[in-house]
């Protein structure tokens, strides 16, 4: 090909790129830029920004109200994330079986997933309600009394805890059966006939194929984690008692409640900081485990 036509083709490669290029650059990677500036900062959204070099990450790092934000945050990946990723496992081995209307249920458990999670929150606000709730009137049924849940700050995080779960197990629980219908069939075969009991098939080749699966769905799951704010904001916005107040929400309330956009910025950069390390981590312990196996 001749110089004059790849110059040709770059061009028209350069102007078939660019909308999303401009998009990037505009909506991405210009606010993430100025929010590592603003954390060095003062602003106030009205007033003149005021230089403060890193004045606002010493008082996060000292700040009593990050650091419980931090923990609730904690508490919730300790939580939601073994929740999410057994539960949908178990739920992909059984619509892996040749069951009647499996299609059925596989619809069924994804319609949460796409479902709003304002109107996910809300609903299980409802059902949580310690008065008139489902929740706790299934629980009197059965003669237990059901505790506060949102209105009680030892029962707030489970109960966004059980939404959490509840609205992502579904798209969990699709990844996990992807990879069960990628292992191959005769490894089963082969098992059975040298006498091992489903059990054993589990143990033995069904939970190591599924290794990548479980690294995969972890990541993922870890990183929104870090990141949980819908649920609480609707559900709770951080009460009762600070028990639900988590990271992001900490964030926003800082930026568009208290109007301090600076030290919003660096709690984001703090948290960002958080996640990378721990997917880093996880990567390596990850390699450290493929080079074992191997």
């Amino acid at each position: 090909m001749s110089p004059a036509a790849n110059r040709s083709k770059y061009i028209a490669l350069a102007v078939l790129l660019l909308p999303s290029l401009a998009g990037m650059v505009v909506f991405l990677m210009a606010p993430v830029l100025s929010s590592l500036v603003l954390s060095f900062s003062q602003w106030d959204l009205i007033g003149e920004i005021s230089w403060v070099g890193i004045d606002n990450y010493v008082t996060a790092f000292a700040d009593p109200a990050v650091l419980g934000a931090l923990r609730n945050t904690l508490t919730f990946i300790l939580g939601y994330l073994p929740s999410v990723v057994i539960i949908a496992l178990g739920l992909a081995l059984l619509l892996n079986r040749r069951i009647r209307g499996r299609v059925v249920f596989r619809a069924i458990y994804f319609v949460p997933v796409v479902t709003s999670w304002v109107a996910v929150s809300l609903i299980w606000k409802w059902l949580l309600n310690p008065q008139y709730g489902l929740v706790n009137f299934a629980l009197g049924a059965v003669g237990i009394k059901g505790p506060g849940w949102l209105f009680d700050p030892a029962w707030a995080m489970t109960g966004v805890i059980l939404t959490s779960v509840w609205k992502d197990i579904g798209f969990v629980t699709v990844i996990y059966l992807a990879g069960l219908q990628d292992i191959p069939e005769p490894l089963y075969e082969a098992a059975a006939l040298d006498g091992a009991t489903p059990w054993q098939q589990f143990w033995s080749i069904t939970f190591p194929m599924l290794a990548p699966t479980t690294f995969f769905v972890t990541t993922i799951s870890l990183i929104s984690s870090f990141q949980v704010f819908d649920q609480v904001w609707i559900m709770t916005q951080g009460g009762p008692a600070g028990a639900t107040s988590v990271m992001v929400e900490l964030i926003y309330k800082n930026a568009f409640s208290y109007y301090k956009m600076g030290y919003a910025s660096a709690i984001s950069w703090v948290l960002f900081a958080l996640i990378f390390a721990v997917t880093i981590a996880q990567n390596l312990l990850q390699k450290q485990l493929d080079r074992s196996d191997g």
